[in-house]
Parts: structure tokens; C-alpha cells; sequence
């Protein structure tokens, strides 16, 4: 076609586009959320709320939980043996394995950090609920939840189809289908999301080969029955294997520091022995609803397995005295939960919810530990095996309650029993220098502890006007407590580390305008008891409690159309931290901030929608400099701030999307893990610039 044809094109679709649209133009409407497991305005709910919808997921590409992460202020992950997450200062337990964020899909919970990967697909919407949700959500949720919600059935048959392609030979291939089985009565889904990347770094070692592949495969299916107009019952299953070779970094033997660290060696790196972690994740749930004229009764049965085998390259690199030397992690976990609820069906007047939970958990070290090679010599071998059983019952009510037309309160509450059972059976030997013999030492440990706590939540929302809504709330967090798994001692006390509790005060407004919505709120949280490690002079490890910290900032996000075809969105956080009690036997790091917590985050998005189809948008994300620990010196070393730009372009009919996208346009090279003990450092760099192209195709 001819350029002045293609404007002649353009412009006369301009004109006509009010007639026919390929692309619906977007607007803004009422956001229905259940953050308090009842349905409720957003606009009412006195915390601050992300919201997701589906349109949004697909238009920023967001494919995984650290995609939906970086959307959220004050929120970020650190690639570390899964994904740890830190929220307003709360970093993911040490050793639990736990991140202060729970991940719920369709009342499933997800906490422990190798079960952060789930599939995004056939989603209705993803509510982020930022603070403290103990009280309705239970242990680990001291700093928020991600509630995913699955698109609900319908007599239609509808599904998508999608694939993708890009640079280091990335593949992805989405599909989803949701069908009837008997009209109104009997609805089947199937979702599958199976991913491989080669990635970017190549091992020098072994024949120039790729040493950071990922392969992905992800599966879910449900049966919905609805039994009568009342009774209904939902049956998942799903399945999630992930597979991560190599290192996206490097390694350095011996005091090394964070500024000896660069991307080309990332890049080019050697690797003598096999990285690998494997994880695999079987779940099943029931949910039975029975919708009575002024209640409503809800069960949800789980079951979760997962497995992880890894071994890891000791020092991340070659040529050094550790050659050969490896780690390794196998084990898994076992949980079997309960939840019993009922609410009332009130639209207006007083509204609550109230419920029982049970959990039994067993996580299994088969093997775990390290195998050191000093200078081609067997020197030596640690593994710890061991079984933590875990029981946790509670009890939980809130009550959402009308004081006047435009005053209404919250009071929440949850009391909760965790029991925890060690049994250690470990096993080491050791090269003596004096005797040229290898010292061996077999340790068996068992030791029992349950913990109480009560978890309460108030807070009030206060209506200015039909537009605009001001909010103020106190609530508790809980992060459960546990053992030392790799303990050599008797001493109880120092293979105890008690559980990680918060105080958050914020308050806040929301505004939504016929064009423009907001929230905006201001947060402080007390912290005490933070798990941490108490490493001695002597070389001695004990799990820990850190006494006092604390975290303040605020929060702002936005969404506004200044045209019909215009979108801007953004969301911006900043946040000043600090330990006011941190002493660990040798070293005081009282004043100190608290390591992996970005000075601010920040997110932009614009986005232009054509009526015949055609859209772009450009994505732009900012995180401030942030503290390591390196644990060597005895420091906080800081990595400076980065800028990330993503983009995309393409064509959409009413079955068809055709694009293309790149991400971190101008090759930002960052450190997104740093790690520093006596034996090695290392290091792991953010992804390099990226292309891809894909389509989809909806029926």
C-alpha cells in the first residue's frame, strides 16, 4: 500500500472509529473485591487494594507472580532458591522458607517460597491486599495477600489460544478452555502454560552451553457442579513443574564485596559442576458452597505436595580450590488444610463473616547439605536430614458494622494454635589435618514447641462524599516460629528462633471520578522479633530473633483516561526502615536499615488504543538503592537504583492479537541477589534486553 493511501487509511478510520470498534475502549468502573471474604465496593474497604483485572494482565504481559510483584508499591522478589518476597520491610522468613506475602487461588493457599511460580491464566482478576490479613487469612500473611480469582463458568464455550517467541529461543504456549458439560448444571475448564528459555548466560566450562534454561509446565483443570440452586461444588487440580539450570550470575572465592560484581562475567561464566532445582507442585481442593436465603456456608478442602531437588555449584565458579565441591536440597512438604465459613448475605446494615481452620503440615529434608572438595581432596560432608511436623487451629470473626451513613467500623480477630515437632538425624565427617583421618560425628536432635497468639484488626472507613472515602486501620501481623534444622548443639534455646510479629498503623483516602481513581495512604509498622541468623566469632550458626525494627512510607496508585483512547497508570511507593534492637552476639547492627528494601519503587504505564485494533503502550519501572547484608564484613553493602523500560505494539480484532514487546529496552545491567559468607560470594543480575512476538487467538 502506498504511504499516502495508508494515511488516507488512517484518517477516515479515525473518523468512522465511533461507528465500529475492533479494540473497546476502556473505562472506568465499579471494582467489586472480596478482601474481606464477602463482596464488597472497593471503595468501602478500609486497607489499600491493588486490583488486576484480566484485561490488564494480558495488555502488560504479565505471566508470573514476580510480573503481578512489580505493579505493586513498596513490594519486590529477590531470585534466591525460589522467590523471596519483601513488602514494607518484611523479607521472607530464613528459615521457614516462608514470604510475608500469601498467594490465594480461589481460597488455596500458597506461602512457602519454592511455590511462588503459578499459572495467570483464565484469571477473572488478582486483588493485592497491602498490610497485615492474619485475621482473615491466617499465619504468614504478616504483610499481605495476593488473592487470584478464576473467571466463573458460563453455558458458552469460550477459551484461548497463545503463543510466543523470542530472543535465547524463549517459547511459551498458553491454552485454555471452559466448556459446559449440561447447561446450568455440570461446566469442565482446562488450563495449561508450558514455557522454555534458554536464557543468557553460556558455561565457558562445558563446551560454551547455555547455563541458565528454564523449562515450565504448569496444569490446571476443574469441575464445577451445581447440585441445586443453592448447592454448588468445585473441583481443582493442578499441577506445577518448574525446572532452572545453571546461574544467572557468578561466584567469588574468599572476601570479594559487592562492587567486584559484574554482568560480562555473569554472562560468561564457568561451571564444573550441574546447578539445577527442580520443583514440583500437586494440588487438589473441593470447595462445597450452600447459599441459604440470608447465609452463606462455605468449605474449602486442600491438599499440596511439593517436591524440590537442587544441587548447586559451591562456589559458583571454577578454577578455584573449591573445585568440585556441591549443595544440595532435597525434600518436600506435605499440607492438609480446612476451612469451615459463614457469612451473612447483608447489602447494607451490619455484615460479617466468621470460621474455623485447621491445618497438618510435614516437611521433609531428605537431603540437604554440602560436599567439600579442597584442592582435589574429600575434605568434607554435611547433611541434615530432618522432619518438621506443624499443627495450627484458629478461630476468626469480622464484622463489618454501619455506625452512620458515612461512618462504618471494622473489627476483626483471630486466635490461632501452631504446633511445631523436630526430629533431626544428621551426619558428618571431616578431614584431620593431624591425625590425616576423617572425623565423624552422627547427631540425632528432637524438640517440640506450640505457640498462641491472638490477631486482631480495627478499622474505620469514613464516606466524604459518593466520590471520595477516607480510611484508618490497626492491625497485627504473624509470621510463625520454628527450629534450626542444621543445629550440632542441645542447647534449646539456641535452636529456637520465636515468631515475627508486626503492629501496621495506616491511614488513607480513595477517590474514583467519572475518568480518574486513587488510593493513597501512609503506613508505619513496629516489627519485633525478626528472624535472623546469630553467626559467632567462632564460626558458630543459630537461628535468631532480631528484637526491634520498624518501616514507614506511603503509598500512591492511579489510574486515569484523559482521552477515550488514552490510558495512564502508575503507582508509586517510598519507604525508610531500620533495626532498633539487632544485636547478634558478636556485632551490633542497631540503626541499621533492613537489607533488601528499596528506598522506593515506582511504576508508569501509558497506553494508546486505536478503534480499528491497532495499541501500543510503554511501561516504565523504577527501584531505589537498597542494602545487602554481607555476611564477611559485617556490612550493608548498597546496590543503587535502576530504571527498567518495557514496550509493546500491536493488533487486536474482536478473535485475534497479534504483537510484539521488548523488555528493559536500554539493557539496564542491576544486582537483584547479593550473598556473602565465609566460604564464597555471589551474585545474580537482573535479565538483559529482551524481544519477543506472539498472538492470540480467543473463541
Amino acid at each position: 500500500m502506498k504511504p499516502k493511501k495508508i494515511l488516507k487509511f488512517f484518517l477516515v478510520s479515525s473518523i468512522v472509529g465511533n461507528i465500529s470498534y475492533a479494540h473497546e475502549i476502556k473505562k472506568l468502573e465499579t471494582v467489586t473485591v472480596t478482601a474481606n471474604k464477602v463482596e464488597e465496593n472497593i471503595q468501602v474497604v478500609p486497607q489499600s487494594i491493588t486490583v488486576i483485572d484480566a484485561e490488564e494482565i494480558e495488555e502488560k504481559g504479565i505471566k508470573t507472580i514476580e510480573d503481578v510483584i512489580k505493579e505493586i508499591p513498596n513490594m519486590t522478589t529477590t531470585p534466591d532458591r525460589g522467590v523471596k518476597v519483601n513488602f514494607r520491610g518484611l523479607n521472607a522468613s530464613l528459615f521457614t522458607e516462608n514470604n510475608p506475602i500469601v498467594i490465594y487461588i480461589d481460597g488455596i493457599p500458597v506461602f512457602h517460597k519454592y511455590d511462588f511460580s503459578t499459572m495467570l491464566e483464565n484469571i477473572e482478576r488478582i486483588e493485592v491486599l497491602r498490610g497485615p490479613q492474619g485475621t482473615l487469612y491466617g499465619k504468614d500473611a504478616i504483610g499481605g495477600v495476593i488473592n487470584i480469582i478464576t473467571k466463573e463458568p458460563t453455558n458458552e464455550v469460550t477459551g484461548s489460544l497463545k503463543m510466543e517467541y523470542g530472543k535465547n529461543n524463549y517459547k511459551r504456549g498458553a491454552f485454555n478452555l471452559n466448556t459446559p458439560i449440561i447447561d446450568n448444571k455440570l461446566f469442565f475448564n482446562l488450563t495449561t502454560d508450558i514455557t522454555s528459555n534458554d536464557g543468557w548466560v553460556t558455561n565457558t566450562f562445558n563446551n560454551n552451553d547455555k547455563a541458565a534454561k528454564e523449562k515450565d509446565k504448569r496444569f490446571s483443570t476443574s469441575l464445577y457442579y451445581k447440585i441445586t440452586d443453592r448447592l454448588s461444588t468445585k473441583l481443582v487440580l493442578k499441577k506445577d513443574k518448574t525446572e532452572d539450570y545453571g546461574f544467572k550470575g557468578h561466584g567469588m572465592v574468599g572476601i570479594a564485596g559487592l562492587d567486584n560484581f559484574n554482568i560480562n562475567k555473569a554472562e560468561k561464566n564457568s561451571f564444573e559442576m550441574p546447578i539445577y532445582e527442580k520443583n514440583t507442585v500437586d494440588s487438589q481442593s473441593l470447595n462445597i458452597k450452600y447459599e441459604a436465603p440470608k447465609y452463606l456456608f462455605e468449605g474449602i478442602t486442600v491438599h499440596r505436595k511439593t517436591k524440590t531437588n537442587g544441587q548447586y555449584d559451591l562456589d559458583y565458579t571454577n578454577k578455584t580450590y573449591l573445585d568440585g565441591s556441591t549443595m544440595f536440597n532435597e525434600g518436600s512438604s506435605n499440607t492438609y488444610s480446612q476451612e469451615l465459613r459463614i457469612s451473612n448475605k447483608n447489602s447494607d446494615g451490619i455484615r460479617w463473616v466468621s470460621g474455623l481452620y485447621i491445618d497438618k503440615e510435614k516437611r521433609e529434608k531428605d537431603n540437604y547439605g554440602s560436599h567439600a572438595i579442597v584442592s582435589g581432596m574429600d575434605y568434607s560432608y554435611n547433611n541434615f536430614p530432618s522432619t518438621i511436623d506443624g499443627n495450627t487451629q484458629a478461630i476468626f470473626g469480622q464484622s463489618m458494622i454501619p455506625l452512620t451513613n458515612q461512618l462504618e467500623l471494622t473489627l476483626g480477630g483471630r486466635y490461632q494454635k501452631i504446633e511445631k515437632e523436630l526430629n533431626l538425624n544428621s551426619s558428618a565427617y571431616m578431614f584431620n589435618p593431624y591425625t590425616f583421618n576423617y572425623d565423624k560425628r552422627n547427631f540425632k536432635y528432637k524438640q517440640e514447641e506450640t505457640w498462641n497468639t491472638f490477631i486482631p484488626k480495627i478499622a474505620l472507613n469514613y464516606k466524604i462524599n459518593d466520590n471520595l472515602s477516607s480510611f484508618v486501620s490497626i492491625s497485627k501481623g504473624y509470621m510463625p516460629g520454628g527450629f534450626n534444622a542444621m543445629t550440632q548443639s542441645t542447647n534449646k534455646k539456641d535452636n529456637l528462633f520465636e515468631p515475627q510479629q508486626s503492629t501496621n498503623y495506616e491511614m488513607g483516602f480513595k477517590g474514583g471520578f467519572n475518568n480518574f481513581n486513587f488510593t493513597a495512604s501512609i503506613f508505619r509498622m513496629n516489627i519485633k522479633d525478626v528472624h535472623v541468623y546469630r553467626r559467632l566469632k567462632t564460626g558458630m550458626v543459630y537461628t535468631d530473633n532480631a528484637s526491634k525494627a520498624h518501616s514507614q512510607g506511603i503509598e500512591f496508585d492511579f489510574r486515569y483516561f484523559p482521552i477515550k483512547n488514552i490510558e495512564i497508570s502508575a503507582a508509586f511507593g517510598f519507604i525508610k526502615t531500620k533495626y532498633d534492637s539487632y544485636d547478634v552476639g558478636d556485632y551490633n547492627f542497631n540503626g541499621q536499615e533492613i537489607e533488601t528494601t528499596p528506598s522506593h519503587t515506582a511504576n508508569l504505564s501509558i497506553a494508546y488504543y486505536h478503534p480499528i485494533g491497532f495499541y501500543a503502550r510503554a511501561d516504565i519501572k523504577n527501584q531505589g538503592a537498597m542494602y545487602f547484608y554481607d555476611d564477611v564484613s559485617k556490612t550493608f553493602p548498597k546496590e543503587n537504583g535502576y530504571t527498567l523500560i518495557d514496550a509493546k505494539i500491536g493488533y487486536k480484532s474482536s478473535d485475534w492479537d497479534i504483537y510484539a514487546y521488548g523488555k528493559n529496552l536500554t539493557n539496564e545491567e542491576y544486582i537483584n541477589m547479593y550473598e556473602a559468607n565465609v566460604t564464597f560470594s555471589r551474585a545474580t543480575f537482573g535479565d538483559p534486553r529482551f524481544f519477543g512476538i506472539g498472538f492470540k487467538y480467543t473463541f
